[in-house]
C-alpha cells in the first residue's frame, strides 16, 4: 500500500511516548545532560566517600537499590494523523486541543517513538488514544501512507463497538481539504471546522469525559488480560 515509500518519518521527530510536550528539545535536551552528568559525578564522590567512612562490617550491609521506573504508559486523550508537511500545523492543534480545552494529553503521529514500523505505531496510536484526528489539509489526500490511516482507523472505529464515533476528520484554519474534495467515507462524519463559530461547541460535544474514562477502562482491561496470558 505504499507503506514502504511513505514520506511520514516518526524517527525525525520522535520523543518518548509518555513525555511529549515538544519536539524542538536538543538544546535544552543537551544543557541538562551537561548538568546531569556533573551531579552524578558529585554524588557518586559523596557515596564513595561516605561509605568508606564505614565500619567494614556496617559496609557490607549496604546495598544498592535499583532505580524504579517512573514511566508509565497512558492512555492519550487523543491522537492528530497528517500528512508530513503538517506537522507544524498538527502540533498547532494539539497546542490548541490541551492548552485552550483541557484536552490533555494528546500526541500528534510525527511524536511516535521510532526503531518500529509504521504499522505498529499506528496500531498503538489508535488503540492507545481515546479519539483519532484526522487533519484534513491539501496535503492529507496527496500521501498514499495517509489514506492508509484513514481507511484503518474507520475500520477500527466499525469493528470495535467502544471505538464508535472515535474518529473526528478536522479542517484546519490552514490549508483545509476542500469538502468537495473530501473522501466519500469520511464526508458521513461530521468533521470539526476550526473557523467555524461553533467550533468550541463542537469540541466540547465530541471531547466528553465520560466517554474517555470507559475506553480507557476497556484499554486498561485489555492490557491486563494479555499480560496475565503471557505470565501464563
Amino acid at each position: 500500500m505504499g507503506i514502504g515509500k511513505s514520506k511520514t518519518d516518526p524517527c525525525r521527530l520522535s520523543v518518548p511516548w509518555v513525555k511529549s510536550q515538544s519536539v524542538d528539545t536538543s538544546q535544552s535536551h543537551h544543557t541538562s545532560d551537561s548538568k546531569q552528568s556533573e551531579n552524578i559525578s558529585l554524588h557518586g564522590d559523596a557515596v564513595y566517600s561516605s561509605t568508606a567512612e564505614m565500619p567494614a562490617g556496617e559496609q557490607e550491609g549496604v546495598e544498592e537499590r535499583p532505580e524504579e521506573d517512573t514511566e508509565e504508559e497512558v492512555f492519550l486523550k487523543f491522537v492528530i494523523l497528517h500528512a508530513e508537511e503538517d506537522t507544524g500545523e498538527a502540533l498547532r492543534v494539539q497546542s490548541l486541543l490541551e492548552n485552550d480545552f483541557g484536552i490533555k494529553p494528546g500526541i500528534i503521529f510525527a511524536e511516535m517513538p521510532c526503531g518500529r514500523q509504521h504499522l505498529q505505531n499506528l496500531d498503538d496510536a489508535v488503540n492507545g488514544s481515546a479519539w483519532t484526528i484526522l487533519l484534513l489539509t491539501e496535503n492529507f489526500l496527496r500521501d498514499t501512507w495517509c489514506r492508509f490511516q484513514f481507511y484503518s482507523s474507520l475500520m477500527n472505529s466499525v469493528n470495535r463497538q467502544h471505538k464508535y464515533n472515535s474518529v473526528i476528520p478536522m479542517r484546519p484554519l490552514n490549508k483545509p481539504l476542500p469538502r468537495e474534495r473530501t473522501p466519500f467515507a469520511l464526508r458521513t462524519i461530521n468533521a470539526l471546522e476550526e473557523e467555524s463559530r461553533g467550533f468550541p461547541t463542537q469540541v466540547e460535544r465530541i471531547f466528553q469525559e465520560s466517554v474517555y474514562r470507559i475506553q480507557q477502562a476497556i484499554w486498561k482491561e485489555t492490557r491486563n488480560t494479555v499480560q496475565r496470558q503471557f505470565v501464563a
